[in-house]
């Protein structure tokens, strides 16, 4: 928490009102120069499971302070919880049980931005795309188009969490770059659907203010762990409109080139795009097979086309080839 004394109260109210679970609260102090610690010792007077502690001088910011509440764990589960968010009476008991009839790693929850009069077209699409998560097939599709849940609903084995390092700092979201090293990790991945947790919008907010959630920091994000999951030397890329190029340009920085791009547009076809000829679909599986010969580790073809209708199109006509989600090609865009 910093400078949280002006929702830090609510948001611990609504976790003392959990039920038929047994909790302890870690709250972070981020060097506050508000009232938000003395909130908290106020709370923790009367509560002897919230516990305030003061991030070390010489350590700061969110990653910092994530890491160094993740230190003070003992116990086998840890949940997420931003210091101006709000959770449902019922997230945790619910989670708890379904990632133990799941055996699940890690499992989130639908949400709901607040106020909502302040929530904007943007916004209400990715609420929207972040409740239609069902399952964990469903996280394994978007893994790579967006954060598919909501980072401060999760609840995680702390093992788990220890495993992949906990947090990290790079030049794009924390949050999302841990769930990919957990993507890759091979952790197992669900969602309660149901919403409990109440997700506040700030102007103030990292997503609102830091360069680390630009969207050339996603782009940077999404290329380094599609890098990392293949060893992408080379890649064939669908689409090549401005999301196409933005992952493209990320890639080339990181040494990797596309072996071939296929495109919709009869009129792109039989071009050369950075070396790499420009095919229809129906020529595809020809080369996605010919790659797989030769290094049979040839990584799926990455679809980047943002927009649902582009999106379906994709998707059909790579299903008319025969072409499987996460086997032949994964989303991401």
């Amino acid at each position: 928490a910093r400078n949280a004394a002006d929702t830090i109260h609510a948001t611990l109210r609504s976790v003392q009102r959990s039920r038929d679970v047994d909790w302890r609260c870690i709250v972070v102090d981020d060097h506050s120069t508000d009232c938000t610690a003395a909130m908290v010792r106020d709370l923790q007077a009367a509560d002897s499971r919230i516990s305030l502690l003061a991030l070390p001088k010489n350590r700061t910011g969110v990653v910092a302070a994530r890491n160094f509440g993740l230190e003070q764990i003992t116990s086998p589960l840890v949940a997420i919880l931003d210091a101006d968010d709000l959770m449902h009476r019922d997230r945790l008991r619910l989670q708890v049980e379904q990632l133990n009839a799941e055996r699940l790693d890690i499992v989130g929850c639908h949400v709901r931005y607040f106020p909502r009069a302040q929530v904007g077209q943007g916004r209400l699409r990715y609420e929207s795309w972040l409740n239609g998560m069902r399952s964990t097939s469903d996280l394994n599709e978007a893994a790579f188009v967006e954060m598919p849940l909501c980072h401060p609903s999760l609840l995680m084995r702390t093992s788990t969490m220890n495993q992949v390092g906990g947090y990290q700092d790079h030049p794009w979201p924390e949050d999302w770059d841990l769930y990919l090293r957990l993507h890759r990790a091979n952790a197992r991945i669900g969602v309660v659907p149901r919403v409990l947790h109440a997700w506040r919008l700030s102007h103030d907010s990292l997503s609102q203010s830091s360069s680390n959630y630009s969207l050339d920091a996603f782009t940077q994000c999404r290329a380094h762990h599609l890098a990392q999951s293949w060893n992408l030397n080379e890649y064939i890329l669908w689409g090549y409109g401005s999301t196409g190029r933005a992952l493209c340009r990320a890639l080339s920085a990181l040494h990797c080139r596309p072996k071939a791009i296929v495109e919709l547009h009869p009129g792109r076809v039989g071009q050369t795009i950075q070396g790499a000829p420009v095919i229809a679909p129906t020529q595809l599986a020809g080369h996605l097979r010919q790659a797989r010969e030769i290094n049979p580790q040839f990584a799926p073809v990455l679809f980047s086309v943002a927009g649902k209708k582009a999106r379906k199109q994709m998707t059909e006509s790579a299903q008319k080839l025969g072409l499987k989600v996460n086997q032949d090609f994964i989303y991401c865009a």
